[in-house]
């Protein structure tokens, strides 16, 4: 290479004093602004649907070999729908060999924050379908379609499967969910279904966030058959009255789910068998001694190998102050007596996942002896969040409630797989941007022995905290925070959002002293310029 173009500069001490000043100068102004977050505006009647089949969903009958339904939403001008579906083939031209079926309508009509919501939804169940059969579907009026999708019945044998499961989507739902359930998407291609564990939306009736719900994971809920429960945000006070809240008005018109659990919790109570597998969904907010009745009965006559549960309030929880004790009393000892394997759940916006030790009866005692008991393993709990809204871990673990907290994260958004092969069951959790974050193997055993447990986090990345990672909350720089605190004195800051718009240029925060609170509005420069005491 030639030198003759090359120009060399050599920096004498003091100039390389003044340009490191410099170089701090910049990045010290840098990190003392504030980076403030630019909310996503919808315009009025962005979630306004119109002639076009959308929120396009595939959810599992009680068999899943032969009976799927789809369901999907127009304006209310289509008053008549209907699904084609035939067996799909490597030829462009299979649609010669579908059937069309007629699809039932109902009417979503219903005023809420002076927003008139009106749609039509339709469903269709496809009955008597072959088992482990892939089938392509569309659904539309007849004249407007759908594009065709895709599905796969279950196998009516014991077979390997996959499949997904997310915590709560909640928050922040078109931007950051979206890139979650798409990353989990690819990491599990052929997965069987996909579990939500409640708390799919904040608001239970906002046709809003429901459309984020939609457009966030796309095609995806038309292509994966969706098992959810619902969570405590899909309860609401109906719109105009108050009283008891209700489940979402767009649950049942927008899922068509299996109706085989308690009486009255139609659709957010349920089981599926998928396998070899059962997979028990319940109502964590509603009937909770009834749903103990029904799931003695569903455990005590289960002829599948693995046993899996899902529903929203955790038996264990994740997060500070929290402890769902009536749940804990209810439905752990059937957990424990009919050896449920995995206890998915949600709500607590955080990562948890530990173990209690293996139920024994009386006649079993003698199982383990002279065995190491760490190998064995009774039901597995995880919480898991997959939103964008995040919650401190629990300082303590899970001491107090005899359980093994084994693996834990914050500010993290996690998607699982969960592989099932024979006698083996992997789970792997992994971050938004692919990295594995916890697996574990659970490996079932002859002569009634426990499930043998196998760690594996240690191919995972390092644990994951506040400390480590993006900060989560807003925070005022320090001689700002300093300045306030000497202001108010005693007074605790509890809370900071930045903000940068025509009203306000600085942050809002909130502190407490005792039951005093106080509201402050703050300058990027350190101004108090509003003062609310509550």
């Amino acid at each position: 290479m030639s030198t003759k173009n090359i120009n060399f500069i050599v920096l004498q001490p003091d100039r390389i004093s003044v340009l490191f000043s410099l170089f701090l100068f910049f990045n010290f102004s840098l990190i003392a602004q504030q980076r403030t977050y630019k909310i996503p505006e919808f315009y009025k009647n962005w979630s306004k649907p119109d002639n076009h089949p959308d929120h396009i969903t595939i959810n599992y009958g009680e068999n899943p070999e032969k009976t799927v339904s789809v369901t999907w939403r127009t304006s209310d001008e289509v008053k008549e729908a209907f699904a084609e579906i035939a067996v799909a083939t490597a030829a462009p031209k299979f649609w010669r060999n579908a059937r069309t079926i007629a699809a039932k309508t109902e009417t979503l009509d219903f005023t809420e924050n002076d927003r008139h919501v009106l749609s039509n939804y339709h469903s269709v169940t496809f009955d008597d379908l072959e088992s482990d059969v892939l089938y392509a579907y569309r659904v539309g009026d007849g004249r407007i379609w759908s594009e065709w999708i895709q599905f796969k019945t279950a196998s009516d044998k014991e077979a390997p499967f996959s499949f997904l499961y997310v915590g709560d989507a909640q928050n922040f739902i078109l931007e950051l969910w979206s890139r979650l359930i798409r990353e989990g998407y690819r990491k599990g291609p052929d997965a069987s279904f996909i579990i939500h564990a409640g708390d799919l939306i904040n608001d239970a009736h906002d046709e809003d966030q429901w459309h984020e719900w939609y457009t966030a994971g796309g095609w995806i809920h038309s292509m994966l058959p969706s098992i959810v429960t619902p969570g405590n945000h899909e309860y609401g006070y109906l719109p105009g009255k108050k009283g008891k809240k209700e489940l979402s008005l767009q649950w049942r018109p927008q899922f068509t789910l299996p109706t085989n659990g308690v009486k009255g919790l139609e659709e957010t109570n349920y089981f599926i068998d998928h396998q070899g597998a059962r997979i028990v969904v319940l109502n964590s907010l509603r009937k909770l001694k009834e749903q103990a009745d029904w799931l003695e009965e569903i455990l005590s006559n289960n002829p599948n190998k693995w046993t899996i549960v899902t529903y929203h309030y955790p038996l264990f929880s994740a997060s500070s102050g929290r402890d769902n004790v009536k749940l804990r009393k209810l439905w752990k000892p059937l957990f424990d007596k009919y050896k449920v394997d995995l206890a998915l759940q949600g709500h607590d916006h955080a990562y948890a996942r530990g173990r209690v030790e293996p139920y024994l009866a009386a006649d079993e005692k003698n199982i383990l002896d002279g065995l190491n008991k760490r190998d064995y393993t009774g039901t597995v709990y995880v919480v898991s969040v997959s939103g964008g809204k995040m919650y401190d871990l629990r300082p303590n673990a899970w001491d107090g409630w005899n359980a093994e907290r084994e693996r834990a994260a914050e500010n993290t958004q996690l998607v699982q797989l969960i592989d099932i092969d024979n006698d083996k069951l992997t789970y792997k959790s992994y971050t938004a941007t692919g990295d594995l974050y916890d697996q574990f193997e659970l490996i079932k055993q002859s002569n009634g022995k426990p499930n043998r447990f196998i760690e594996q986090r240690g191919y995972a990345v390092e644990a994951r905290r506040h400390m480590n990672t993006v900060s989560y909350e807003d925070r005022m720089p320090e001689d700002i925070e300093r300045a306030v605190l000497k202001r108010y004195t005693d007074y605790e800051i509890t809370q900071v959002i930045a903000v940068n718009n025509e009203e306000l240029q600085g942050y809002k925060v909130s502190l407490k002293k005792d039951s005093s609170k106080l509201y402050l509005e703050v300058s990027f420069k350190g101004e108090v310029l509003k003062e609310i005491r509550n």
